[in-house]
Order: C-alpha cells, then sequence, then structure tokens
C-alpha cells in the first residue's frame, strides 16, 4: 500500500471547530448586542445635546424659542415671525436629524420638563417604556 498524504479535515475536526465557534458566539454576542444598544441611546443624547445648543442659539438671535407649531424646522428653514434668523439654519445639516432608530425627535413648547422639551421615544418608538424602550428627553440625559 501506499502512503496517502492526508487532505482535508475529518468530520469530528469539523465538529470541533464548530462547536468552539458556536462557544465563542454564545458569550460575545449578548455583548455585542448590548454595546449596540448603549452606543444608540449615547448617539441620541448626543444629538438632543446638539439641538439643544442650535434651540438656544435660536433664543439668543429671536428672544424665543420655536414654537411646537414651527417644531424643529425652524432650525434649518426660517419661520415667518424668525426676525433675526441665522443664514443657513442652526443645525449643520439641511434637514432635522432623526433619531437612531429612524423616528423624528419630539419637540414642544412650551414644555412639561421645562421651557422646552426636546426627546425620543427610544427603540420602541412609543411614548414610556423601560430600559432600552424608555424616552430619552433633555431632562434625562444625565441617567
Amino acid at each position: 500500500m501506499k502512503n496517502r498524504k492526508q487532505r482535508g479535515f475529518t468530520l469530528i475536526e469539523i465538529m470541533v471547530v464548530v462547536i468552539i465557534i458556536g462557544l465563542l458566539a454564545t458569550m460575545v454576542l449578548p455583548k455585542v448586542i448590548g454595546r449596540q444598544e448603549q452606543a444608540l441611546q449615547v448617539r441620541a443624547k448626543t444629538d438632543i445635546r446638539t439641538i439643544s445648543q442650535a434651540l438656544e442659539l435660536y433664543k439668543l438671535d429671536n428672544f424665543i424659542y420655536p414654537a411646537t407649531q414651527e417644531g424643529l424646522a425652524a432650525l434649518v428653514s426660517k419661520p415667518a415671525n424668525a426676525k433675526n434668523w441665522q443664514k443657513g439654519g442652526y443645525l449643520n445639516s439641511k434637514s432635522v436629524p432623526q433619531d437612531p432608530w429612524g423616528n423624528p425627535y419630539q419637540y414642544r413648547r412650551p414644555g412639561k420638563q421645562g421651557d422646552y422639551d426636546l426627546w425620543s421615544f427610544g427603540a420602541d418608538g412609543k411614548e414610556g417604556g423601560d430600559e432600552d424602550d424608555g424616552d430619552i428627553g433633555n431632562w434625562n440625559l444625565d441617567d
């Protein structure tokens, strides 16, 4: 008999590799998924801070925050009653950004939490909720 060189892997070797990959995935995947949701929440908080700064600049120029009816669109296109509106708008984009989950940020003036309320409904896109689905607003950015 001739000595044959072994080519390829045996079934047992392949099964061992698959099991090792499966074990690694079960340990790593939950941590990665948790971090992704955390990253989306951090992005929403950063957006809310940025939009809040734009609202403050709008108020400095026009002596009042935009009305609820004008909404955040007043930061990117001049509303009729804005006498000292900054040319080019108050945000670095031509439109109001959406929250990380693809929903519009909510705005209300006067607010229930302060002069104005600016918030995202969170992952579920609905008012209220807990943890990942909880609302993120300008009143609870440090939570």
